[in-house]
């Protein structure tokens, strides 16, 4: 089974992830998009694209669980709470753990690896959002007392990133140009529509 919530402006709705079988990995797969995470128990790939944004997965190997987010923002800008959005990553953070404690996982057996944080947009190069992301997701784990077994932030690169929750395997697409269609159409659609709102380790790249 799988639980995948897309959490925005204080309203939590549930919906089916967009799901599809992948030859090139003989593999049944679910995209993460931005502002959205996903928690399985099932064998399953779970795959997004990121420029700035950045995304954990994080597992229990023992309860056979996992899962990834996506979120474009670390936190409010002004410095303020957590907003209940997963844009956040304050929330996205919370809200993947707490998914993951539910369904039997424990703290002190989760397993993290973290991607993303590109300099890849224009419109945020003057808040370096794609580096704070970074630092915000390695500073949260830290303060949660979670290990980073593996890792690729920062660059100036989009990456695709395959994840497979029940085995911890990651594999990276580094892509080859910051101008790639697919993360500008995502992430430039997702930043208009915040805009509209009121508020390494064993990582394989191919």
């Amino acid at each position: 089974m799988y639980e995948m919530r897309q959490v925005r402006d204080k309203v939590q709705k549930i919906a089916a992830p967009t799901t599809y079988f992948d030859p090139k990995f003989n593999a049944h797969a679910m995209k993460v998009l931005p502002g959205e995470y996903i928690v399985t128990d099932r064998d399953v790939m779970l795959v997004t694209v990121l420029g700035s944004c950045v995304s954990a997965c994080i597992r229990d190997p023992l309860a056979g669980v996992g899962g990834m987010n996506h979120f474009m923002l670390p936190d409010l800008e002004n410095g303020g709470a957590a907003n209940e959005s997963a844009r956040y990553g304050s929330y996205a953070m919370e809200m993947l753990i707490n998914e993951l404690l539910k369904r039997g996982a424990a703290r002190s057996r989760l397993e993290c690896k973290v991607f993303g944080g590109g300099a890849v947009l224009a419109g945020f190069t003057h808040s370096n959002v794609g580096k704070r992301n970074g630092q915000f997701v390695l500073r949260y784990l830290a303060t949660e007392g979670l290990s980073v077994a593996a890792q690729d932030l920062y660059d100036t690169c989009p990456r695709r990133v395959h994840y497979f929750p029940l085995t911890g395997r990651a594999q990276v697409k580094r892509l080859p140009s910051a101008n790639d269609t697919e993360v500008l159409a995502s992430e430039s659609l997702y930043r208009h529509k915040l805009a509209e709102s009121p508020t390494a380790g064993s990582v394989e790249l191919f």
